[in-house]
């Protein structure tokens, strides 16, 4: 069951659509319902690959075209790895201020949120004479499964 956030979340997005006056198709409100039922870091064709399992009829351009709503609405987040495909994040309207790190071999995505940092950044912003209005930590390395054995369980997930 969704969390309240991502209910009210999905409240938002839907009256975002109705906004731009955009038509809530099947196909889209199985995207949307995906969007919003998850807490996984997502590319594209994973959401593609989700969507179709509530909706066979998923198009592959419907998603494409659906997600940068999800960005503009604000409520998800897109994530730039240094790879050809981008990142979504779900939980961002829930939590717009944490953090990322991700390893380099399984694409394993780790959010976190701590104080410290939090506190270290304003105290640098306070410094500097700037208020905050976003901030983005992303720390890249290789998963303890990785490092111990070579081999990561999520890898073979990530590689299929």
């Amino acid at each position: 069951m969704p969390s309240p956030g991502k209910v009210a979340a999905k409240e938002k997005f839907l009256a975002f659509l109705e906004g731009k006056s955009l038509r809530m198709t099947a196909q889209r409100m199985a995207i949307i319902d995906t969007v919003f039922n998850t807490e996984e870091h997502f590319t594209a064709e994973q959401l593609l690959e989700w969507a179709r399992q509530k909706d066979k009829s998923v198009s592959r351009a419907t998603v494409y075209r659906t997600l940068p709503l999800l960005t503009e609405s604000g409520l998800v987040h897109e994530m730039d790895f240094g790879k050809d495909y981008k990142f979504y994040d779900p939980n961002y309207a829930e939590h717009p201020h944490h953090n990322h790190i991700i390893c380099n071999d399984c694409e394993k995505i780790v959010e976190f949120e701590s104080e410290k940092i939090e506190r270290l950044e304003s105290e640098i912003s306070q410094k500097l004479g700037f208020s905050v209005k976003t901030q983005r930590l992303q720390i890249t390395g290789a998963c303890e499964q990785m490092k111990k054995s070579g081999n990561c369980k999520n890898r073979a997930i990530q590689c299929k």
